[in-house]
């Protein structure tokens, strides 16, 4: 078949270009027209519950709405994993799916699984609502709204009012909220910072008891006061006219002349005679956001899963320059607080930038052993027709084009070109050979081109089968990893196969045309002069190994011994740390600190970040937007950090600010990096490298242990940013009915819980319209009269004796209680997060279960796991492992069918410990470590180096066939190879060399690793191929014609 395939290719040449240059054309359209993103789909399918519980504690959210949620979800189809968060009026519950799960099934499962739990919870809890559809990278981009003080200026001197952060919050919320979410592609808005405006009704206990008006008449009056009647239709003069009584109004005067009661024999009573009626912020206030130390309001845009960021975030800025116009003139909008397309940016180029000088590398390469312009061109054209054919097959499967698959393409660019050289370099000496013949012996290019193509089909499809079932592991990885790497081996064997496509017919094509007649003829009169000398010093450096045979073996073998024991000394990650341009610092205090005093220790923060002299600007959430399921407590905050590294790396620049931020009291400090940070919560539930989960049933204990896992975690080299959840206690002031008393005074629970709820937290009871926009309208008790312990226990109460102080029916006392509850799996849970600098995550790891066994004492029933990045790598590197036995087994039975020969596969296979020696040696001296990308690099290389064999070997029997003696065969057989051997190897390996020194650039960080343990595998095993694999082919022929001739020389005597 792949005779055919050339022999058609060289007898249609012409249809071969043609169908070339629509390939070419087709190629470049389709790569202007693809989707470009920094990572493929990582998401698990995870779908969030959230509700809103406005006033209930974490105790009563956890009991009365997370509960019966997780309850609902449990034993769902396909649940792997329940999480949940109950704080302060907010419960968010995370049902995380398998992987493979479609995401539209799941969302569906879990709605109808909560559908009847709205019924079950408390009155005055909202309805659990799902999360918008996304993913851990959707969150692309950060805006930022700030008030410029010499414009507000300039507007109080001319009589014109400045922007309120009401106003700004409005502003958010009203206009440009709702014109991103009129994007395509936006999945999400999240808003935080500025006030809330609302209308409120500021009930005065003294007037209400002057008036004797209760609570109830005051509800039943408000709950109606804007509300408009529909009249029906009016038919007169031919026309029909609508009847609308239009009750709504937005004038604060005239909500306050609405009457709220109406006696025969006296005036009536409004609720301005018992309220005042103001335009406030909502209360409570969960967050607040700053940019650069400034009160801000942030909108967070998160994006729908497989939309394109960089073609999004244009749509979105050209959305925010139409708005800007249309803003008061004191409005400032930021958006480069953070933005996903410039890390996608920066990294794409970067990869581009690798490509290309790996492509400048191999043109150097393929011209200064060939010296010659025409088979350097020919074996070329393989490499931009290999990538445009590519990425119209990865357009065609649906891949995105990303990081991994134009690392893929990286990786792969140096052997791109390895067929064609094989192809080239025969085609080139056999033209040579032929001209050298005598007239009359000469053959048509053509039929030379055919045979000499013929002679290196099987070598080269062999070699990319092989490569290919090298690759095979990495299809057995699941989780996150699988999702990362799998598109990075799609495209590397993608690539490859396209490569070995345009060597079978268009390499061939080209060599008829370009290495054919006089001019072509003159050039091929000698061997390019670096060529000669090579071969020349390797036959005398292989007569010499020869020569000491055992000896060369020997030392080999205690090469690969030194560098086997090596291997287990090397340091164990997962991932290598990405450089993602921005820090994510998040800065926590002690729970029960006030949101006014956790903004002032932001503020500080912020400022010790902007002196960092790499750091561009800061933009700093503290507490949570509304319906938000990056839920934090109003003790937390979370800063975005973009920055640009100058004189210093970027672990210095942490390490620095890590010191200087430590100087604040009272705080936790974890530092982390957007895509990092969501990466791993997702693996864990934790934005931490290791997360330590305690699970228990008091809270209390359950914090004590966690103290003392926390101090042995600090006392663990390596580890830092240990942080303990927060569940600790935080004031409360618990209101409790004495039910004597309320029975005495007429007053039943229902009336009580609403009293205590529209005095203190106010109940919202109607709507105002203003300029078609909805704000609530809110009734509770001016807050005067609320503001301390003592005055919230003389709140008067209506019972059947008129009104009464809260304190003759209730015990107002104030108490503790949790923070945050936290549970995974139906448990409390707490985590005790940390993160590892300077040394390797396996290590740390082992150090901090060891001691942590060692030194902690589990109370009965409180149990330990361990999650995060290394727990993916361990399961990663045991499928890697098990799977690299199943690809060896592959690897070994297409060489043996090449073959036919055990003794002669097994030599070829000599490669691959050879291959080790180097990519051991490379990760030792560079410091580095074993992670996945370079596990995956070892298993790469178990079929990159059986190349070199096969090329060697395959020759050694055409020689033998023709009837050339054992050392002779080793000789030339080894000198003709020797070329392309060193051709293959070197363009595959400085193809790679910009990604090896550039791994700390955005882009490269998951292929460097690879990148270097590959180039030095190739490197030993070339070097060790051309000396070590003639030795051992000597060995066995020798061992096989000394058994042939002993039993020659057995049947001789026996006929005798």
């Amino acid at each position: 078949m792949l005779n055919r395939i050339i022999h058609f290719s060289l007898y249609n040449r012409i249809l071969v270009l043609i169908l070339t240059g629509m390939i070419l054309v087709g190629g470049v359209i389709a790569l202007m027209r693809t989707e470009i993103d920094i990572f493929p789909d990582l998401n698990a399918p995870t779908v969030v519950v959230m509700t809103e519980a406005p006033g209930l504690a974490p105790e009563e959210v956890e009991k009365l709405v997370t509960f019966p949620i997780e309850t609902a979800v449990n034993g769902a189809t396909s649940v792997r994993r329940v999480r949940s968060s109950s704080a302060t009026g907010f419960s968010v519950v995370w049902v995380e799916f398998d992987w493979g799960t479609d995401i539209y099934l799941a969302r569906q499962i879990v709605g109808e699984k909560i559908s009847g739990v709205a019924e079950q919870l408390p009155p005055g809890v909202g309805a659990p609502q799902l999360g918008p559809q996304s993913s851990i990278l959707g969150e692309i981009m950060i805006v930022g709204l700030t008030v410029d003080k010499a414009a507000s200026d300039s507007l109080r001197a001319i009589g014109q009012t400045p922007t309120s952060l009401s106003r700004l919050r409005s502003i958010a919320d009203r206009e440009i909220r709702p014109r991103l979410l009129s994007v395509g592609g936006v999945s999400q808005v999240s808003v935080i910072g500025g006030d809330v405006a609302e209308y409120q009704i500021l009930l005065d206990q003294g007037k209400m008891r002057f008036h004797n008006v209760t609570l109830a008449e005051v509800l039943d009056a408000a709950q109606g006061l804007n509300e408009n009647a529909a009249g029906g239709t009016l038919y007169e003069y031919g026309n029909e006219y609508i009847i609308k009584g239009n009750v709504n109004t937005a004038d604060t005067a005239d909500i306050a002349r609405t009457v709220v009661r109406s006696l025969p024999d006296a005036p009536a009573v409004t609720l301005a005679d018992i309220s005042r009626v103001v335009i406030g912020a909502k209360e409570p206030r969960l967050g607040l956001a700053a940019v650069r130390t400034e009160p801000a309001v942030l909108l967070t845009v998160t994006k729908q899963p497989a939309v394109g960021t960089i073609g999004l975030t244009d749509r979105i800025e050209n959305e925010l320059h139409a708005l800007a116009h249309t803003l008061p003139a004191d409005v400032c909008v930021s958006d480069d607080i953070f933005r996903q397309s410039d890390f996608i940016a920066n990294s794409v180029s970067n990869l581009q930038g690798s490509l290309l000088e790996g492509a400048l590398m191999v043109v150097i390469v393929l011209f200064f052993f060939l010296m010659n312009l025409r088979t350097t061109l020919v074996s070329l054209v393989a490499l931009p027709m290999s990538i445009l054919v590519t990425v119209l097959i990865l357009r065609l499967m649906g891949v995105t084009i990303n990081t991994m698959t134009l690392g893929g393409i990286a990786i792969a660019i140096g052997s791109l070109v390895d067929d064609a050289i094989v192809d080239v370099e025969n085609v080139y000496k056999r033209i040579r050979e032929n001209r050298l013949l005598p007239p009359d012996r000469h053959l048509p290019v053509i039929k030379v081109v055919y045979n000499a193509s013929k002679e290196v089909r099987m070598p080269i499809f062999n070699s990319s089968l092989i490569i290919v079932a090298s690759f095979l592991p990495l299809f057995f990885l699941h989780g996150m990893e699988g999702r990362m790497l799998i598109p990075l081996g799609v495209s590397f064997i993608v690539a490859l196969a396209a490569s070995t496509i345009v060597a079978l017919t268009l390499t061939p094509v080209l060599c008829s045309y370009l290495l054919a007649g006089r001019k072509a003829d003159a050039e091929m009169e000698r061997e390019p002069w670096a060529t000669r000398r090579l071969k020349a010093l390797y036959s005398r450096a292989l007569r010499w190994c020869l020569a000491r045979g055992k000896r060369v073996i020997g030392a080999v073998a205690v090469l690969f011994v030194i560098s086997a024991a090596l291997f287990f000394t090397l340091g164990r990650g997962f991932l290598p740390p990405f450089n993602e341009g921005s820090m994510t610092i998040n800065v926590a205090t002690l729970p029960g600190i006030s949101l006014e005093e956790s903004d002032r220790i932001g503020r500080l923060a912020e400022q010790i970040i902007l002196d960092t002299p790499e750091v561009i600007t800061v933009a700093r959430k503290t507490g949570r937007a509304e319906l938000d399921e990056h839920s934090q407590g109003v003790n937390s905050s979370e800063i975005e950090a973009p920055y640009r590294l100058a004189d210093r790396s970027r672990n210095e620049m942490v390490r620095d600010l890590r010191e200087r931020l430590s100087e604040i009291p009272g705080v936790n400090i974890e530092i982390g990096q957007p895509i990092s940070h969501r990466m791993d919560a997702m693996l864990s539930g934790t934005e931490a490298q290791i997360a330590v989960k305690l699970f228990g049933s008091d809270l209390n204990r359950l914090f004590a242990v966690g103290q003392q896992i926390r101090s042995v975690a600090k006392e663990v080299p390596g580890i830092t940013d240990v942080n303990i959840e927060q569940q600790m206690e935080r004031p409360q002031l618990h209101i409790s009915p004495r039910r004597n008393m309320l029975a005495r005074y007429g007053i039943t629970l229902g009336e009580f819980t609403e009293f205590v709820d529209v005095a203190l937290a106010g109940k919202a009871v109607s709507q105002v319209y203003d300029a078609g926009l909805p704000y609530d309208i809110t009734v509770k008790f001016a807050g005067e009269a609320r503001d301390t312990q003592r005055r919230i226990a003389d709140l008067m109460i209506d019972s059947n004796v008129g009104k009464i102080p809260l304190s003759y029916v209730a015990d107002v006392v104030s108490s503790s209680g949790p923070n945050t509850i936290n549970r995974e799996n139906v448990n409390r849970r707490l985590v005790i997060s940390a993160n590892v600098d300077g040394r390797d995550l396996r290590g740390a790891v082992n150090d901090l279960q060891q001691r942590v066994a060692e030194e902690v004492t589990m109370p009965e029933g409180y149990y330990v796991t361990y999650g995060g990045q290394f727990e993916s790598e361990a399961e990663a590197s045991r499928t890697l492992g098990l799977t690299s036995i199943l690809a060896l087994l592959v690897i070994f039975m297409l060489v043996y069918a090449e073959f036919r020969n055990l003794p002669e596969s097994l030599v070829i296979l000599i490669n691959m410990p050879l291959a080790m020696i180097g990519g051991v040696l490379i990760l030792v001296f560079t410091g580095g470590e074993l992670n996945i990308p370079a596990i995956i690099g070892f298993i790469s290389l178990l079929g990159i180096a059986t190349r070199n064999g096969m090329l060697l070997i395959s020759r050694y029997n055409h020689l033998e066939q023709e009837g050339v003696a054992l050392d002779e065969r080793i000789a030339v057989g080894s000198a003709d190879r020797l070329t392309p051997i060193i051709m293959t190897a070197l363009t595959s390996a400085l193809a790679l060399l910009p990604l090896a020194l550039r791994s700390s650039v955005p882009g490269n960080e998951i292929q460097s690793p690879m990148a270097v343990v590959i180039l030095g595998g190739l490197l030993s095993s070339t070097v060790l191929n051309v000396f070590v694999v003639p030795v051992l082919y000597r060995f066995i022929a020798t061992r096989y014609r000394n058994r042939l001739r002993a039993s020659v020389d057995e049947g001789q005597s026996l006929a005798e």
